[in-house]
């Protein structure tokens, strides 16, 4: 009997202790798809680089998901906004990442993840392609892979951030950004347990952009298995400025006939123009409103930090304690008034899109490449795909123990946050906007209508194991 009691509680308090993992989104023709649920994935996003590029800095032991205390912090600020995913530029691999993917993960909060940096030999050189494309910076990318390649909320990697952008760039760096597509893809479908999506995010300079989305979303021989074919688009845009615009003065019914015939997610991988501030973002309600998104897929707003671009909704003060900014609060009330169920419903015709066959005549720009001729490896490459990173430093998901915020955060009108915490969500869903106000000091860290959550995605599976374990005890007592 008191063997059946012990198989009870070690089984009960078992599952306490597990992590939940937040459902896979995958890439369905030209939708993001939830893989249990097939809803439609938005995405609702925010560029997360603490200290900018400036601040990422080689063998610092820092970079922006590598702090518990300060992920924790802005994941609940986070998640009252109604964040569903976040993108992040700049990554060491040699670090551990853990506790701030799983404190993001437990929120329902999804990671887009660059795999260059702006460090030397960290990215492709537009001016030296063939050189800067080697073994040694492919290590590196890789090595990013290994990272993050075991979070359930790693949404996608960008294979290139802006390559083509000046002059000269759109005949020479197209085919190399298909050959880093390619060994990364090549290298998680060896070494992942799950496909991860590989794409592209673009400069908004109409000269090259066609052309640019044409040239990588293509399928050389017609392939849709095609190596070399990104599996998402990302568009930096800031078209959109001030409470005046529009989506014609935005250019944002010329993206729409662009990308009208994609068959694979688009998205503003960047957007939220400053030139009117603070900025109110006006663009949300296009961006997410029905004309848009039955072509694109949301978009990340640039961005969460207040560097000195004046781009930030959280300003960082030296004193460890962070103050929220009009802008927080602007956008905050604009995802409040976003349809979610609308954005959630599928569209059969959209994910079962066939991707166009590569040809020189999908490129109208004279000077861009029409060049389908991707290069080979570099020499060590193969060896590397086959065989794995020497000694990669592989994440993996760890318990969140702690949901409350012990640093200060003040609201825009100074007064002190109260209760600041995450509130991990039950069922393993994606955050999505709650209509919370987090504007003054009497704010709680629960949405309205709802009770806190302090047991995490697997609460009611948890709930229900205590339950069954009880009877079962019951009955061995009898």
């Amino acid at each position: 009997m008191l063997s059946l009691i012990g198989i009870f509680f070690f089984l009960f308090f078992g599952a306490i202790s597990g992590v939940s993992a937040v459902q896979n989104i995958e890439v369905q023709g030209a939708d993001y798809v939830n893989n249990v649920t097939s809803d439609r994935f938005q995405i609702i996003g925010i560029a997360y680089q603490p200290g900018g590029s400036a601040g990422f800095i080689a063998g610092s032991g820092v970079d922006p998901l590598s702090n518990g205390t300060l992920c924790l912090r802005d994941a609940a600020l986070m998640q009252r906004l109604g964040i569903n995913t976040i993108r992040v530029y700049n990554l060491d691999p040699s670090l551990n990442h853990d506790l701030c993917a799983s404190i993001f993960n437990a929120v329902g909060i999804y990671m887009l993840l660059d795999v260059n940096s702006p460090l030397p030999n960290e990215s492709l050189n537009p001016e030296d392609l063939s050189s800067s494309y080697n073994s040694a910076y492919l290590n590196r990318v890789f090595g990013v892979v290994e990272a993050f390649k075991n979070f359930p909320n790693t949404l996608g990697f960008f294979s290139g951030n802006e390559v083509i952008q000046f002059p000269g760039s759109e005949g020479v760096a197209p085919p190399y950004i298909r050959a880093v597509t390619r060994d990364l893809k090549q290298y998680i479908a060896r070494h992942s347990s799950r496909n991860i999506p590989v794409g592209y995010s673009a400069a908004d300079v109409r000269d090259f952009l066609a052309d640019t989305f044409a040239y990588m979303s293509c399928a050389i021989d017609g392939s849709s298995s095609d190596e070399t074919r990104i599996d998402f688009f990302g568009l930096n845009s800031y078209s959109w400025c001030g409470g005046d615009a529009t989506f014609q003065t935005a250019g944002y019914d010329i993206l729409v006939q662009m990308f009208g015939n994609t068959t694979i997610p688009v998205f503003f991988s960047e957007y939220g123009c400053n030139e009117v501030k603070p900025r109110v973002f006006d663009e949300v309600q296009a961006v997410y409103g029905p004309e848009m998104t039955r072509v694109m897929s949301g978009g990340i707003i640039y961005e969460y930090v207040q560097e000195a671009n004046e781009y930030g909704l959280v300003d960082l003060n030296d004193n460890g304690t962070a103050s929220i900014r009009i802008d927080y609060d602007n956008l905050q009330r604009q995802f409040n008034e976003l349809d979610i169920e609308r954005l959630q419903s599928g569209n059969s015709t959209a994910t079962t899109l066939e991707a166009p066959r590569c040809s020189p005549g999908l490129i109208s720009g004279g000077s861009f490449s029409k060049s389908f001729r991707v290069p080979s490896l570099p020499s060590g490459a193969q060896t590397l795909i086959d065989n794995g990173i020497q000694n990669p430093n592989i994440g993996q998901l760890v318990e969140v123990e702690e949901t409350n915020v012990e640093a200060e955060v003040y609201g825009s009108n100074g007064g002190v946050i109260q209760n600041l915490a995450i509130r991990p969500l039950p069922e393993d869903q994606s955050n999505t906007p709650s209509g919370q106000d987090t504007t003054g000091a009497t704010s709680t860290g629960t949405p309205r209508g709802e009770e806190p959550e302090s047991t995490g995605g697997a609460g009611h599976l948890q709930m229900n194991l205590l339950l069954t374990c009880a009877v079962f005890v019951g009955l061995a007592l009898r």
